[in-house]
């Protein structure tokens, strides 16, 4: 299938794939909330962080580059923060003129603007070398030994399952659009009108087909005794050496903490 090369999960052994889902699930979450409680402008406390998602990428065996040439993809969402250079009152550093708006470059404002963009990007990265090292049924799993709500699991377990499908499903009606469609030097020139219209339609097909294949699969499920929730052979058994990595980088995220206060006292 096509739609597989979607799968995030990167096969290696290694010490973080081993390690059990619900420590990386848990270890994932505290550095999200930790880049959060960061002070604007704490350098050396980002620095920190980003070491720390180095060494994990590497004890992966990933690679440096996997994680921070995947995670770029979270600046265009983070530059919806881009307004807040203007608005944040502080010393100006440049105003210009916009048609007739007059801007005014804050420090405040673009120290908090790089501030967030350090903190998605890291964060973003964490959450990468996550997806790349768990198996999508282990992290489900691991979401419902953490006591996440069922209904909330099931409905994240059933999207991962038929997204895959639905992609082939599109890919399929596309190869048969394209089968059906006689190209000319002029079908360059076709209308968008025309062409937002056969989008539309095909739109429409792939939700007719997905409703009728949602019944048959819920059915058959029922059929087979299915009770809400998914089962694995995985015990999910934590080690030793997954309480001494939770432990490890709960130590160092509080370290980083009180590097970042202590940076800025300083």
């Amino acid at each position: 299938m096509q739609a597989l090369a979607l799968d995030p999960y990167r096969g290696e052994k290694s010490l973080v794939h081993h390690l059990d889902p619900r420590v990386k699930i848990v270890i994932t979450i505290t550095f999200i909330l930790s880049n959060v409680l960061l002070p604007d402008g704490a350098w050396l406390a980002f620095g920190l962080s980003w070491l720390l998602v180095l060494a994990a990428s590497h004890l992966s065996g990933l690679g440096w580059g996997y994680v921070i040439k995947r995670s770029f993809i979270a600046l265009p969402f983070a530059l919806a923060a881009f307004t807040i250079i203007f608005t944040l009152p502080g010393r100006t550093l440049a105003s210009f003129d916009l048609g007739p708006w007059h801007l005014s470059v804050s420090d405040a404002g673009l120290l908090r603007f790089v501030s967030i963009l350090l903190r998605s990007w890291l964060s973003v990265q964490m959450a990468v070398l996550l997806a790349a090292t768990t198996k999508f049924p282990d992290l489900a799993h691991g979401l419902r030994h953490l006591h996440v709500p069922a209904i909330l699991t099931a409905i994240i377990a059933f999207m991962y399952r038929y997204l895959f499908l639905l992609t082939e499903e599109a890919l399929r009606l596309m190869r048969a659009r394209a089968a059906r469609s006689a190209r000319s030097p002029e079908s360059r020139n076709v209308p968008l009108k025309w062409r937002a219209r056969v989008a539309g339609n095909m739109a429409g097909q792939l939700f007719l087909r997905s409703h009728e294949r949602s019944d048959r699969v819920y059915n058959a499920m029922l059929a087979r005794g299915y009770q809400g929730q998914f089962l694995t052979i995985n015990p999910h058994i934590m080690q030793r050496a997954d309480w001494f990595a939770i432990a490890t980088i709960l130590l160092a995220l509080a370290l980083i903490q009180f590097a970042a206060r202590w940076g800025i006292l300083l």
